[in-house]
């Protein structure tokens, strides 16, 4: 798969469907790359609708360089996304993500608007239970792990997908990459992020400040969080509407228990957490193709 250097980093991509197309580019959750399940059908099932559709792996998944630097890991996958997109030149693009992909294209979308003719968001992470979880996922360990035992530690860490050791597995030039950053700046950029998960009255989702979010003005999908989704909560959803004056608010297009089912079926190998996703494309299509958007 080809790959685009972006601010020091490669950064593998891959590009479905007709050229000719309207592009889209889809950003999943997590620490997931483009090839974690469920991704590639639903980027599929766009490219068949005759949309020109980018999957990547973000700066700290899949087969990408490691990247660490920014206001937060989502502000750096933005900045990262922008130079993919201008030099591939796709721009203005639809830009779709769901979980830890709704906050990064949120971030996009406010920094990079010229780039953005439609924002479609799902499974939007807000409030201070899934907050504060996030940031025992992506930092806190982390510190921990850098003071007691350095890179050397940080190396070792398993025991989740997307794990740094996962990342050298994918692309081994990233052990020395971490390496060459050491343990000094390693922890300064853990901490620096960390605030981005401290939960602030002002904040709706972390990192973003609620003032930034007024600013969108690209016509934007939102879909309804889960009534009993404790790490997208319903509530999160409804303040992202809130803010965004150019939002249409939509009902869940998959079972109202979608992501629970899914993290069952994960757990149990027999299914996946982006599977419910596919529910998800008719709605999405009509709203990108939509003359209007809201």
């Amino acid at each position: 798969m080809p790959d685009l250097t972006v601010n020091g980093g490669k950064v593998r991509y891959e590009l479905i469907g007709p050229e000719g197309g309207d592009t889209v580019v889809i950003t999943p959750g997590g620490r997931f790359g483009m090839e974690y399940r469920g991704v590639r059908p639903f980027a599929e099932a766009f490219a068949a609708a005759g949309k020109r559709v980018l999957i990547w792996d973000r700066p700290n998944t899949g087969a990408s360089d490691i990247q660490l630097y920014g206001r937060s890991e989502s502000h750096m996958r933005a900045e990262t996304l922008a130079g993919l997109v201008e030099q591939l030149g796709l721009g203005p693009i639809a830009v779709l993500g769901g979980s830890g992909g709704a906050r990064d294209s949120i971030v996009f979308t406010i920094e990079y608007p010229h780039l953005v003719r439609r924002l479609v968001v799902w499974s939007i992470v807000g409030g201070a239970f899934s907050s504060i979880s996030l940031a025992s996922v992506y930092v806190l360990d982390e510190i921990r792990t850098l003071r007691r035992n350095g890179i050397d530690g940080i190396l070792a860490l398993k025991g989740r997908a997307g794990s740094w050791s996962d990342l050298v597995d994918a692309n081994p030039a990233n052990e020395q990459r971490l390496r060459d950053l050491g343990a000094e700046e390693f922890e300064r950029v853990m901490w620096q992020w960390f605030e981005a998960y401290v939960p602030k009255a002002t904040e709706a989702i972390p990192g973003v400040a609620d003032h930034e979010m007024r600013q969108i003005d690209v016509p934007t999908l939102i879909v309804r969080g889960g009534e009993g989704d404790i790490d997208h909560p319903k509530r999160t959803s409804m303040e992202v509407h809130s803010l965004i004056r150019s939002s249409r608010f939509v009902e869940p297009p998959w079972p109202e228990d979608a992501w629970e089912r899914g993290q069952a079926l994960r757990d149990a190998g027999k299914g996946g957490i982006f599977d419910p996703w596919m529910d998800g494309v008719p709605t999405f299509l009509e709203f990108i193709d939509s003359e209007k958007g809201i």
